[in-house]
């Protein structure tokens, strides 16, 4: 029997030394209360192995020590422990201090009892056949009992009251330490008092440490996992379904019965009614995802499944759970920022990048099938806003947006390309001519309170090459377009071989004009003007282009390209410095004619022109006055004020300014009066096309006359007979310009006639 206790003490013991130096490795908080209470069992239980295998009185005695002071350190430990296991901390710490100088104390009457005997005696007895050093108490023992009794009747008050105040789901790990002390304070209590030779209690205490260093560390409370997993389960918002081995529903949450309308009773029920609701799901899975929609219109639901399998740590198949995820919100959420960013937020049309993209892709799938690609747009749109405000000009693109979808949307595509143009794509026998001549002919827009005709155009291109750029087929719709911009009778026209030889016309020569500047096929051409005498007093600058393969080109071949692209700026500064030159050179040789320039609209937009021809000019050297600033009404329409204020520096600095195509315009007359010009041009061909000569005669001497009475000089251009300039000279136009005195001729033999 004694060996037995032995062996099993030394086992205790390298138990506890293991537990002790895992608990000291722990990363948790705790690790070091558990270290130390672990650690401070370890005294006693070998001072018990001690006195019983003692062979001497000297070495038990040394074992009772052993046995007396590691208790001591021992119900310190656990009492530190306890504070920190259960989270108490009100009192703790005086507690702590007050049982840790009365162990002091009781350490000193120990040290005291080697020579005064006031603690304990012993006397040998003979168990088992061993002889057996018995423990004789006197009252310092008593003592130490007492102490030792008190500090662990203090660690088992905090047990009870924690194990009370606690949920009883959280109660478990405190119960087990509780029932586990209360059991080893029993057993040792009836060591004491049964005066049993041999002290079984200490199997019990090491029992109790290593109980302490597993559910302080190691201890996962199942239950109260489950029951929380379980009440997380129950509150999720998604449908979930638990199924165990072999595929049985065992619990599903409340809104996976609200799903499918079962009750606690009808779990048998869960998979065909899932099966009825979303279809087939995959059962036999073990992992499972899909996104399904259920309904249609408004009522339409969007749904995530997932199916999941759980096993054990020997990949053996516990059960499974289903998840149902309504994602409608999010679904429609995302619907709504793909809707944004491929409509147009104004018209609700197509912007142009995804009716580009809806374009190429239909092409692509439907590749036997005949398309259009039509470019549509408001003729002078910016007179609407101007006229009648920026609300009604938004009115007036929503309502060509709807009447473009009630027209295309069955069976075609429809997109706001940029400001008040739109593209569609329609199949060639979807397209009907007739409709569309017939929409356009009537085309008014009313609020409620305006009512406006709107003129709009459209070009129209039959797909030939899939492989092009949708942009570029949009593109020569509009070519076909711009060839009726301003027809109030044709509405419609198609592009066509010669369109496409007119864009590889005009993308040929805009490569070309850089060098053709450079090497001088720009020239130009002077077209004399006279005075009433019949001088020539000067000329109109009028551009040429010797080219080399193409030979002479006459304007029409290539300005209108350059009007559209906007390089037209680069030959009109090539033109201002050649005029500057031969000025120059005129000035030099005491010669006093002027040259008019033409500034076409669009030099405003590409550069400061009252800086450049400035610049020219004192490059040159030549007088203001002699270079002539020759201006069209249209250069006005935008910006005027600015404008105005550009002509009147010119005009300040010298330099005369010139109105070329009086009366050609609408706006003349309106606009002569702040217009800051020195000469108004007039067309003999307003004349020419009338029939009602005489009308014209008196309208052209008013012009005259109030040219006159302005202060302003007035040439008239076009006079191809001698009875027109009788006739002009005598109304008193002071200069001349046309076919009969010159058409407009090389430099050189301009200079050499009139120079």
């Amino acid at each position: 029997m004694t060996e037995s206790i032995a062996i099993t003490l030394i086992l205790l013991i390298l138990a506890l030394i293991v537990c002790a130096i895992l608990a000291y490795r722990s990363e948790r908080s705790i690790g070091k209360s558990v270290f130390l209470f672990v650690l401070c069992i370890i005294p006693p239980v070998f001072g018990n192995l001690v006195i019983i295998c003692s062979p001497n009185d000297i070495l038990s005695f040394i074992g009772y020590y052993f046995y007396f002071l590691g208790m001591d350190l021992m119900v310190y430990s656990m009492l530190s422990f306890s504070f920190e296991y259960t989270g108490i901390k009100r009192y703790a710490s005086l507690i702590c201090r007050i049982v840790l100088g009365l162990i002091v104390l009781d350490f000193i009457q120990y040290i005291i009892n080697i020579f005064t005997h006031h603690a304990f005696g012993m006397k040998n007895i003979e168990v088992d056949g061993y002889v057996y050093a018995q423990l004789v108490p006197y009252f310092g023992q008593t003592l130490h009992r007492i102490l030792d009794y008190g500090v662990i009747a203090i660690v088992i008050l905090i047990f009870i009251y924690k194990s009370v105040k606690v949920p009883r789901i959280y109660a478990e790990k405190y119960y087990i330490i509780l029932i586990s002390l209360l059991a080893v304070t029993l057993w040792e209590t009836y060591y004491i008092f049964s005066r049993t030779p041999i002290d079984r209690s200490m199997i019990g205490l090491g029992i109790l440490g290593a109980l302490v260093f597993f559910f302080s560390l190691y201890y996962r409370p199942f239950r109260l996992l489950d029951r929380m997993l379980a009440n997380v389960a129950s509150e999720l918002p998604e449908a979930l379904y638990f199924f165990d081995a072999s595929g049985n529903c065992i619990w599903a949450n409340e809104p996976g019965k609200a799903l499918i309308e079962i009750s606690d009773s009808g779990l048998d029920k869960v998979i065909s009614r899932l099966d009825d609701y979303f279809g087939e799901i995959t059962w036999d899975a073990d992992e499972w995802s899909s996104r399904q929609n259920i309904g249609e219109g408004e009522d339409k639901k969007y749904y995530h499944i997932e199916k999941h399998t759980t096993s054990n740590e020997n990949g053996k198949k516990l059960g499974s759970f289903l998840s149902i995820r309504d994602i409608t919100l999010e679904q429609q959420a995302l619907e709504r920022e793909k809707y944004i960013a491929t409509h147009d937020t104004m018209t609700d049309l197509y912007t142009r990048e995804h009716l580009n993209a809806e374009v190429a892709r239909l092409l692509r799938d439907n590749p036997d099938k005949d398309y259009y690609v039509i470019y549509s747009n408001v003729n002078d749109f910016k007179i609407v806003n101007d006229i009648f405000g920026n609300l009604f000009g938004d009115h007036v693109l929503k309502y060509i947006a709807n009447k473009i979808k009630d027209t295309v949307d069955e069976y075609g595509l429809a997109g706001r390309l940029v400001g008040d143009t739109f593209g569609m794509f329609v199949p060639v026998d979807k397209f009907d001519e007739a409709t569309f001549e017939k929409e356009l002919t009537h085309f008014t827009v009313t609020d409620g309170e305006i009512e406006h005709f709107v003129l709009m155009h459209l070009g129209v291109y039959k797909v030939s090459d899939r492989n092009l750029d949708v942009s570029f087929m949009f593109d020569r719709a509009r070519i076909a377009l711009s060839t009726i911009k301003d027809d109030y009778h044709t509405y419609i026209a198609y592009y066509d071989s010669k369109m496409r030889e007119t864009v590889l016309w005009e993308q040929k020569i805009t490569t070309q004009l850089g060098v053709a500047i450079k090497e001088r096929q720009i020239i130009p051409y002077l077209q004399p003007i006279v005075n009433k005498e019949g001088s020539v007093v000067g000329g109109e600058a009028l551009v040429r282009w010797n080219h080399p393969e193409e030979g002479f080109l006459a304007p029409y071949r290539f300005i209108p390209a350059f009007e559209k692209n906007g390089m037209i700026a680069e030959i009109d500064k090539y033109m201002w410095r050649s005029a500057c030159e031969l000025l120059a050179k005129w000035q030099k040789d005491g010669k006093n004619l002027f040259i008019s320039i033409n500034i076409s609209p669009k030099d405003f937009y590409f550069m400061d022109v009252g800086a450049e021809i400035r610049n020219v000019v004192r490059e040159y050297g030549v007088n203001p006055k002699n270079l002539r600033i020759e201006i069209t009404e249209s250069v006005m329409m935008n910006d005027q004020e600015s404008r105005f204020e550009i002509l009147n520096d010119f005009r300040r600095e010298g330099f005369i300014v010139e109105m070329d195509d009086f009366g050609s315009g609408y706006s003349s007359l309106n606009m002569l009066k702040d217009m800051p010009v020195d000469l108004i041009k007039i067309d003999m061909a307003f004349l020419r096309k009338s029939d009602h000569s005489e009308k014209a005669e008196i309208i052209l001497h008013n012009i005259v006359k109030m040219s006159y009475e302005l202060g302003l000089i007035s040439l008239t251009e076009g006079v191809e007979t001698e009875e027109q300039y009788k006739l002009l000279a005598g109304m008193g136009c002071s200069l001349f310009q046309g076919y009969f005195f010159a058409k407009p001729m090389p430099v050189d033999e301009f200079e050499q006639k009139y120079v």
